[in-house]
Protein backbone atom coordinates (compact mmCIF):
# COMPACT_ATOMS: atom_id res chain seq x y z
CA UNK A 1 0.00 0.00 0.00
CA UNK A 2 1.94 3.17 -1.26
CA UNK A 3 2.12 5.48 2.07
CA UNK A 4 0.17 8.69 1.93
CA UNK A 5 2.09 12.02 0.98
CA UNK A 6 1.76 14.88 3.63
CA UNK A 7 -1.12 17.51 2.69
CA UNK A 8 0.15 20.75 0.99
CA UNK A 9 -0.29 23.81 2.29
CA UNK A 10 0.26 27.24 0.60
CA UNK A 11 0.25 30.28 3.26
CA UNK A 12 -0.53 33.67 1.47
CA UNK A 13 -0.15 36.96 3.03
CA UNK A 14 0.39 40.46 2.19
CA UNK A 15 4.84 41.14 2.16
CA UNK A 16 4.15 43.11 5.85
CA UNK A 17 3.38 39.47 7.38
CA UNK A 18 6.48 37.56 6.02
CA UNK A 19 8.13 37.36 9.55
CA UNK A 20 4.72 35.44 10.69
CA UNK A 21 4.14 33.59 7.42
CA UNK A 22 7.45 31.61 8.09
CA UNK A 23 6.66 31.24 11.56
CA UNK A 24 3.59 29.60 10.59
CA UNK A 25 5.57 27.21 8.56
CA UNK A 26 8.01 26.26 11.45
CA UNK A 27 4.94 25.86 13.00
CA UNK A 28 2.75 23.56 10.60
CA UNK A 29 5.33 21.85 9.29
CA UNK A 30 6.16 19.28 12.50
CA UNK A 31 2.48 19.10 12.83
CA UNK A 32 2.79 16.70 9.46
CA UNK A 33 1.84 19.15 6.72
CA UNK A 34 4.27 20.07 3.90
CA UNK A 35 4.02 24.12 3.39
CA UNK A 36 4.89 25.97 0.66
CA UNK A 37 5.83 30.04 1.10
CA UNK A 38 6.65 33.31 -0.96
CA UNK A 39 9.90 33.36 -2.04
CA UNK A 40 10.45 37.08 -0.67
CA UNK A 41 9.33 35.38 2.84
CA UNK A 42 12.41 32.59 2.38
CA UNK A 43 14.79 34.84 1.24
CA UNK A 44 13.73 37.68 3.80
CA UNK A 45 14.27 34.76 6.37
CA UNK A 46 17.58 33.79 5.08
CA UNK A 47 18.46 37.32 5.53
CA UNK A 48 17.17 37.78 8.54
CA UNK A 49 16.01 41.50 6.61
CA UNK A 50 12.12 42.06 6.91
CA UNK A 51 12.06 45.23 5.78
CA UNK A 52 9.35 45.31 2.96
CA UNK A 53 10.63 48.73 1.28
CA UNK A 54 14.14 47.10 0.16
CA UNK A 55 12.29 44.52 -1.54
CA UNK A 56 9.78 46.24 -3.32
CA UNK A 57 12.18 48.01 -5.68
CA UNK A 58 9.21 48.40 -8.30
CA UNK A 59 7.70 51.87 -6.75
CA UNK A 60 11.22 53.60 -7.15
CA UNK A 61 12.07 52.32 -10.38
CA UNK A 62 8.81 51.34 -12.85
CA UNK A 63 10.68 49.11 -14.79
CA UNK A 64 11.12 46.56 -11.74
CA UNK A 65 6.76 45.80 -12.15
CA UNK A 66 8.63 42.92 -14.03
CA UNK A 67 9.87 41.60 -10.69
CA UNK A 68 6.37 41.74 -8.99
CA UNK A 69 4.74 39.87 -12.62
CA UNK A 70 7.29 37.24 -11.73
CA UNK A 71 6.98 36.88 -7.86
CA UNK A 72 2.75 36.88 -8.29
CA UNK A 73 3.14 33.85 -10.85
CA UNK A 74 5.49 31.97 -8.78
CA UNK A 75 3.40 32.06 -6.03
CA UNK A 76 0.09 31.24 -8.21
CA UNK A 77 2.35 27.95 -9.05
CA UNK A 78 2.63 26.77 -5.26
CA UNK A 79 -1.10 27.69 -4.46
CA UNK A 80 -1.60 25.24 -8.11
CA UNK A 81 0.54 22.29 -5.75
CA UNK A 82 -1.36 23.09 -2.57
CA UNK A 83 -4.56 21.35 -1.24
CA UNK A 84 -5.60 23.94 0.71
CA UNK A 85 -4.45 27.67 1.16
CA UNK A 86 -3.57 29.52 4.36
CA UNK A 87 -4.29 33.48 4.59
CA UNK A 88 -1.87 35.02 7.24
CA UNK A 89 -4.34 38.42 7.82
CA UNK A 90 -2.75 40.84 10.59
CA UNK A 91 -4.02 44.65 11.58
CA UNK A 92 -2.11 47.04 8.64
CA UNK A 93 -2.50 50.17 8.62
CA UNK A 94 -4.85 50.11 11.15
CA UNK A 95 -7.20 47.68 9.43
CA UNK A 96 -8.03 44.86 11.39
CA UNK A 97 -7.54 41.62 9.71
CA UNK A 98 -6.14 43.25 6.62
CA UNK A 99 -6.13 40.99 3.41
CA UNK A 100 -4.51 42.78 0.46
CA UNK A 101 -5.37 43.08 -3.16
CA UNK A 102 -2.73 40.40 -4.14
CA UNK A 103 -3.61 38.16 -1.18
CA UNK A 104 -7.48 38.43 -2.23
CA UNK A 105 -6.55 37.48 -6.20
CA UNK A 106 -4.79 34.54 -4.35
CA UNK A 107 -8.08 33.45 -2.15
CA UNK A 108 -9.71 33.93 -5.78
CA UNK A 109 -7.68 31.12 -7.53
CA UNK A 110 -7.67 28.50 -4.95
CA UNK A 111 -11.39 28.79 -4.43
CA UNK A 112 -11.61 28.47 -8.28
CA UNK A 113 -9.24 24.76 -7.94
CA UNK A 114 -11.41 24.13 -5.16
CA UNK A 115 -8.96 24.22 -2.60
CA UNK A 116 -10.02 24.43 1.34
CA UNK A 117 -9.22 28.13 2.21
CA UNK A 118 -8.10 29.17 5.92
CA UNK A 119 -8.18 32.73 7.20
CA UNK A 120 -5.59 32.99 10.61
CA UNK A 121 -8.19 35.20 12.22
CA UNK A 122 -11.85 36.57 11.17
CA UNK A 123 -12.54 37.80 8.20
CA UNK A 124 -11.49 41.76 7.40
CA UNK A 125 -14.61 44.13 7.30
CA UNK A 126 -13.14 45.94 4.24
CA UNK A 127 -15.61 46.96 1.55
CA UNK A 128 -16.04 44.86 -1.54
CA UNK A 129 -14.15 42.63 0.09
CA UNK A 130 -16.02 41.03 2.73
CA UNK A 131 -19.03 39.75 0.53
CA UNK A 132 -17.05 37.83 -1.45
CA UNK A 133 -14.46 36.66 1.02
CA UNK A 134 -17.34 35.19 3.27
CA UNK A 135 -19.15 33.59 -0.65
CA UNK A 136 -15.55 31.23 -0.71
CA UNK A 137 -16.12 29.94 2.69
CA UNK A 138 -13.14 29.92 4.69
CA UNK A 139 -12.26 28.68 7.76
CA UNK A 140 -11.52 31.15 10.34
CA UNK A 141 -8.88 29.50 12.55
CA UNK A 142 -8.79 32.66 15.15
CA UNK A 143 -5.17 32.07 15.63
CA UNK A 144 -4.83 28.90 16.26
CA UNK A 145 -2.98 26.63 13.59
CA UNK A 146 -4.26 23.33 15.54
CA UNK A 147 -8.14 23.91 13.87
CA UNK A 148 -6.30 22.54 10.53
CA UNK A 149 -7.54 19.38 9.72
Amino acid sequence: MAKKSKPIITVCASCAFYRKVNEVKDTLEPLGFEVLVPRLALEMKRTGNYEVSQYKTWFADPNDYNKKADLIRAHFAEIDKADAILVVNEEKRGIKNYIGGNTFLELGFAHVLNQKIFLLNPIPDMPYYKTEIVAMKPVVLNGDLKKIA
